[in-house]
Formats: C-alpha cells, sequence, structure tokens
C-alpha cells in the first residue's frame, strides 16, 4: 500500500510558477536578451557579453532543466499521486533549492562586509543579495511545502 500524500495547492502553483518564470529568464538569456543580465555578475555576466556557442548552449540546457526537471517535478504534484519517492523527490529539491540560495547569501554578505573576496561588482552583490539568492530560497520553500504526509 502506497504511502498517502497530502497537496498544499498554493505552494504547488506557485512552485510552477517560480519555475516558468525561472526557466523563461535562461530562454530569454540564450536568445541574446541582456536585460537583467548584469544583475548576475563575475563569470556568468562576463561570458555573456560575447558568448561563445558552447555557453548559449548551457544557457538553453538550463533553461529546459529547470522547465522540464523542475517544474514538472512539481506539476506531477497537481495529479495527487502517492508515492513516497514523488514526496522525499520533492521535499529533498526544495531542500537543495533552498540551501543553494542560503549558502550563497552568506558567502555574497560576507563579501559585502569585506570578509571574503568574491568576483562581483557592488551592482551585482545588491542583486544577488536583493533577488537572486532570495529567489532561489523562495523557490525552495515552495517546492518543499507543496507536499505533505496526510
Amino acid at each position: 500500500m502506497g504511502q498517502r500524500l497530502s497537496t498544499n495547492s498554493w505552494f504547488i502553483y506557485l512552485g510552477i510558477i517560480w519555475s516558468v518564470i525561472f526557466s523563461a529568464m535562461s530562454f530569454y538569456w540564450a536568445m541574446g536578451g541582456r536585460l537583467g543580465v548584469k544583475s548576475l555578475g563575475g563569470a556568468i555576466y562576463e561570458m555573456s557579453l560575447n558568448p561563445s556557442s558552447s555557453f548559449l548552449v548551457l544557457v538553453w540546457l538550463t533553461g529546459f532543466m529547470k522547465l522540464l526537471g523542475a517544474g514538472l517535478l512539481v506539476l506531477v504534484l497537481v495529479r495527487r499521486n502517492n508515492s513516497k519517492l514523488l514526496f522525499y523527490t520533492v521535499k529533498i529539491a526544495g531542500a537543495f533549492l533552498f540551501l543553494y540560495g542560503a549558502l550563497n547569501f552568506i558567502t555574497i554578505s560576507l563579501h559585502a562586509l569585506n570578509i571574503l573576496e568574491y568576483n562581483l561588482d557592488d551592482y551585482a552583490t545588491f542583486w544577488r543579495l536583493a533577488f537572486w539568492e532570495p529567489y532561489w530560497m523562495a523557490g525552495g520553500v515552495f517546492y518543499f511545502l507543496s507536499v505533505k504526509r496526510a
């Protein structure tokens, strides 16, 4: 008998919206869009100024991974699947998304306080702390809270 799961519909839909917006940004940049790319800073910004074909392929792939790998994971929950594997996969994905954002936030904060040397200008540092890392953490929260045991 499979484990019974309960879903939190609002967090499922927030997770889907989060994934679609996140992947759309990658697709926009892969097609040559520049709006917001400076806020990433560091090597990613430098590579985006004169992108090689392999860099563009990588940006396209990250867009598809965000959309298909992450978005579909949460979308499957809409079907109210009772899989124990699905429960743990979504919980672990949420935890990793949150931890990725949180660890980056800590690292970049230490850079902003001149404790760590990091290849980010002030503009990118601001946007990474004000938007990008909290965005990762929000996605993690949406995923993690989208499913619970009944």
